[in-house]
């Protein structure tokens, strides 16, 4: 299911970045020899001049385009006449300029036919989060009816937090809401204000803040305040046998104090690290065996149990989550209304992308680069239309960004030195195009052996 998503949402990206490229050419009449989706080295999943297709739609046999779909998932492209692309066509470079050529239009023409993809798939983001809101609205916890606040790691601790705290601001900028900006804003303030008791405390963040350190650490930087109480019990489970029940307030794991769901976790984890690592018989017997205080709904003195756990180490409980203690905020929109909030959305995104692109440049971000495996992992193992458009947007979004760095043999890549013949009313040889377009393609087929490696890495972890 998550491979289905992944395929139609690339190939409505990548068909409509190419749709932004052709539009352009077609508006200043460029000859586009070709329209692929996938490339097609050596040969092609299916073309408009595959002989079959031609006797039964004969009028496609002399278009000057052609249409196809290749065998390598890895984008797509369109080859445009008298241009130095990914196709490397040296051979149309050494023959007499055409009128219809990319290299006979003036510099303006052929920067918006390079645009051309980018701009669309920029537009399509924000047209999909606009449509997302018209469609579905918003639901979001709002930060300021988290009463029972925060619980924080030690390095959060080290820096200034408090359990309990409530997040008000960064940097002057308030929370409005739990989600995953939370991270990035506490990352990269300066000063974080929180409520404590009855008294706002500003905490001075130190300098050397990573967000990617931060999502790694375990316990959680900061994570919400979720009390350990069960919100049910799985039948036949070792919680079942002992006579755990809904509503029941775990006190005391393993003779370590447990008060929300955060501490059990942590003991569990500490323990599946052991089992994990190898251990004797007589230990993996130890570490089965769990003695556990709890306290009765309605109950003023708690009661202990103790039980074995079973192969997969489990309880058998299903934990109490946010949303038992807080209602969620709807906030529908109108059609016309969906729209400047669907930019907006689009932008913070997108400026969130940016931001987080920094740390690509860090071991951790080199280890955090992936291909089609990582992406395909974002979606649902089920088939859920809101999140499938939401992360399309931001593959759209991602590739509109990506495409636009100005690296050789990207889009960003042609529109730089398009901006330099402008500026410099020269214009580079073809030689130069040539070197450059190698160069480009060598960088990009590196990032694609590290992403795919990693994707590997990963999958045999």
């Amino acid at each position: 299911m998550k491979a289905l998503q992944l395929i139609l949402s690339l190939s409505i990206l990548v068909v409509l970045h190419e749709m932004g490229h052709f539009f352009f050419s077609k508006l200043f009449h460029v000859k586009v020899e070709k329209f692929f989706m996938f490339f097609d080295p050596y040969f092609h999943l299916f073309s408009t001049r595959d002989k079959w297709f031609t006797r039964l739609f004969p009028r496609f046999k002399n278009n000057e385009t052609e249409y196809g779909i290749g065998w390598l998932p890895f984008g797509g492209y369109v080859k445009i006449a008298g241009m130095i692309d990914e196709s490397m066509d040296k051979e149309q470079m050494k023959r007499p300029v055409k009128d219809w050529e990319f290299r006979a239009k003036p510099a303006w023409q052929r920067l918006l036919i390079m645009i051309g993809g980018v701009l669309v798939n920029f537009l399509l983001a924000l047209f999909i989060y606009a449509m997302v809101l018209f469609t579905w609205g918003e639901d979001f916890l709002s930060m300021k009816d988290m009463k029972m606040g925060f619980q924080f790691n030690t390095s959060a601790q080290d820096a200034g937090f408090r359990d309990g705290d409530i997040l008000v601001s960064a940097d002057g900028v308030d929370f409005d809401k739990w989600d995953a900006d939370v991270y990035r804003a506490v990352s990269e303030a300066k000063t974080i204000t929180v409520s404590r008791g009855n008294q706002q405390v500003d905490i001075n963040m130190p300098e050397d803040m990573d967000m990617l350190e931060m999502l790694k650490q375990e316990p959680p930087f900061l994570a919400p305040y979720i009390p350990a109480v069960i919100d049910s019990v799985i039948g036949g489970t070792p919680a079942a046998a002992a006579g755990l029940q809904k509503g029941d307030r775990l006190l005391v794991v393993d003779g370590k104090s447990v008060k929300t769901w955060t501490d059990f976790d942590q003991i569990m984890l500490r323990k599946a690290d052991v089992l994990a690592a190898g251990c004797s018989a007589e230990d993996s017997l130890r570490l089965r065996n769990i003695s556990l205080v709890y306290q009765a709904e309605g109950n003023a003195s708690p009661d202990t149990v103790q039980f074995m756990l079973t192969g997969d180490y489990k309880l058998g409980i299903v934990k109490s989550s946010l949303l038992d203690y807080y209602q969620p905020q709807h906030v529908a929109y109108s059609f016309w209304s969906s729209i400047p909030a669907g930019i907006n959305h689009g932008i913070d995104v997108l400026a969130g992308y940016v931001s987080d692109l920094k740390y690509i440049f860090t071991s951790e971000g080199v280890k955090s680069v992936g291909s089609f495996g990582t992406i395909g992992s974002i979606f649902p193992a089920t088939w859920d239309w809101l999140r499938f458009w939401e992360i399309t947007a931001f593959l759209s979004i991602m590739l509109a960004f990506m495409n636009i760095l100005p690296i050789p043999a990207l889009d960003g890549g042609h529109v730089l030195f398009l901006l330099a013949e402008i500026i410099m009313r020269r214009k580079p040889s073809d030689k130069f195009l040539e070197r450059a377009q190698m160069v480009g393609m060598v960088l990009l087929l590196s990032l694609m052996v590290l992403a795919c490696y990693n994707d590997i890495v990963r999958f045999l972890l």
